[in-house]
């Protein structure tokens, strides 16, 4: 799958080492949200630069894949994601698992980035028996012709995780490949009332996760690097909004996207263009993800009242910023009621960005 940007630029996805472009320069982890952490493991493979040369490895130049023979030398190297899917622990669960950025998503942030490549390594039985040093010499080494690696000081790689950032910094250097390992990113919170030691916490997906889970939106964009987003499908919903006098926009967004804590935010709003990938500013808004509890809801809803903007958007494809959370999710006694409280959000959203109420 090639992914294009308005810039010409373009993310190359693949789920087969066959149809990846060689060689490359490869970052390696599960990177789901893309997170500061993981920007700065991909930040390295960046630097290749486009007329980068691959160098005379120490490696037998007789091997069919190897990145030293003359046929893939003062070649371009392609700066590549390499991650897993589906993801570990889903495999290992058995369970669906909820992500950061689902893989459009992901594409987009990697594309925003400057990553050219993408491949999605099949996790399967077959790669996990793998040794750490199979790892390196099929899949590395003879499939994606690796010039360079960089990964977080936690990687492991192998059967039963048995290999770690530094066995692969060892063997790769048998193939004479440098391997960058990054250090643990961390948030410095201040220094606390109770202790004269800055509160440091590390940045992790898990965490995350957890920080979204509580509604701490703005904690969690410090944490990204940028905004938490939903992107999805404009589909129509039951309509109710309208008859209250703030229509919505409902969203169907992929089954595997994680979602905040139910309730309200502040949200700005964008859309897909029809004729390119890039996102234009649409109306701010206010949005509720939750059951409906005041009409007896029984499924998740994702849906956005956007401020001074009317119009058809059946059928197209938004991309929604959290920025604030408002509001926990809350039943109602009367749909009066419901309406007050919409205004009083959208009220509370419109203080927040600035706006004139």
């Amino acid at each position: 799958m090639l992914n294009l940007s308005p810039n010409g630029c373009s993310v190359w996805v693949t789920s087969s080492t066959e149809l990846a472009l060689t060689p490359a320069a490869v970052a390696l982890g599960k990177f789901d949200g893309l997170h500061r952490g993981h920007q700065q493991v991909i930040q390295p493979i960046l630097k290749v630069g486009k007329a980068e040369e691959v160098q005379d490895l120490f490696i037998s130049p007789t091997s069919p894949a190897s990145p030293t023979s003359p046929a893939h030398r003062d070649k371009h190297v392609y700066s590549t994601v390499v991650t897993f899917n589906p993801h570990p622990q889903e495999f290992f669960s058995g369970k669906p698992r909820a992500l950061l950025t689902p893989l459009d998503e992901k594409v987009q942030h990697l594309r925003s980035l400057g990553v050219e490549q993408l491949v999605l390594l099949p996790f399967d039985r077959e790669l996990c028996s793998l040794t750490p040093e199979e790892f390196v010499a099929k899949i590395l080494v003879e499939q994606l012709q690796v010039t360079q690696i960089s990964i977080g000081y936690d990687f492991h790689f192998g059967s039963q995780r048995s290999g770690t950032a530094q066995d692969l910094q060892i063997i790769a250097a048998r193939y004479n490949i440098p391997v960058a390992i990054v250090p643990l990113a961390t948030e410095d919170r201040g220094s606390s009332s109770v202790s004269t030691f800055p509160e440091i916490t590390p940045i992790s997906t898990s965490f995350i996760r957890e920080i979204l889970a509580s509604g701490d939106i703005q904690r969690a964009q410090q944490l990204l690097g940028r905004p938490y987003t939903l992107t999805g499908t404009v589909i129509q919903g039951q309509q109710l909004g309208r008859t209250i006098g703030f229509p919505t926009a409902n969203l169907e967004l992929p089954k595997d996207k994680f979602l905040p804590h139910l309730g309200v935010y502040a949200v700005r709003v964008f859309m897909m263009t029809d004729t390119s990938a890039e996102l234009e500013p649409l109306a701010l808004g206010v949005m509720n993800i939750g059951n409906r509890p005041t009409v007896n809801g029984s499924n998740i809803t994702v849906e956005v009242h956007l401020f001074d903007w009317s119009g058809d958007l059946y059928g197209k494809t938004l991309t929604v910023q959290l920025e604030k959370f408002i509001r926990p999710e809350s039943k109602f006694s009367s749909l009066e009621a419901l309406k007050n409280q919409i205004r009083q959000d959208c009220t509370a959203t419109k203080v927040f960005f600035g706006t004139e109420c």
